[in-house]
């Protein structure tokens, strides 16, 4: 673990830019694995568990395109369940298991669906069955939707993606038949502790 000192305008900041890469943001805390970044505030290996920051350290923390990365992501999700304050909010988005993503980055060691993240908040029904696997549950789901690549290649209208995202039901159905024949790109879901 190697931790540069957080700079001084970070003094105040509630908000960590979890596995930033270059999309340095001002006034976060921005924390990623890689020391030839330039901005970024905190380095440390995402998979040297714990992070160096103290029980409910922030606000809000994005991990975007981060939990497909790491050796283990559930230890990753209990160590941001740590770091964050009651009523903050962790906002993750992560490649949709159907994305040629997965496959065509060799860095990617996880696949992701909707229901992944019911193992980790309190009364779905995916945490209901298994209650003693995890020990920690966020308290609820404040968004979620699969997106879908649209380019002008792409012969899939975004009246698709609407229809998958109109309900959670719609979601879990496109996982589940035949829908998913057309790749989706990402998941993106945002959790309440």
């Amino acid at each position: 673990m190697v931790s540069r000192g957080i700079l001084p305008r970070m003094v105040d900041a509630r908000k960590l830019n979890l596995g930033c890469g270059t999309d340095i943001r001002p006034g976060w805390v921005n924390l990623d694995s890689s020391r030839e970044i330039p901005g970024v505030d905190v380095v440390h290996d995402l998979d040297g568990l714990p992070l160096p920051f103290a029980d409910g350290s922030f606000d809000y923390i994005l991990a975007q395109d981060v939990l497909e990365h790491l050796a283990d992501p559930v230890a990753t999700l209990k160590e941001l369940h740590r770091i964050l304050d009651r009523g903050g909010r962790l906002a993750i988005r992560v490649p949709h298991f159907t994305s040629r993503n997965n496959y065509i980055d060799p860095t990617h060691r996880n696949r992701f669906a909707i229901e992944w993240f019911d193992h980790f908040v309190s009364g779905s029904r995916r945490r209901r069955e298994r209650p003693y696997y995890f020990s920690f549950a966020f308290a609820r789901v404040v968004a979620e939707r699969i997106t879908f690549e649209f380019t002008p290649s792409t012969a899939l209208h975004p009246i698709y993606g609407w229809f998958v995202n109109l309900s959670r039901r719609s979601r879990v159905a496109y996982e589940r038949t035949i829908l998913r024949a057309v790749p989706a790109d990402n998941i993106v879901v945002e959790l309440e502790k």
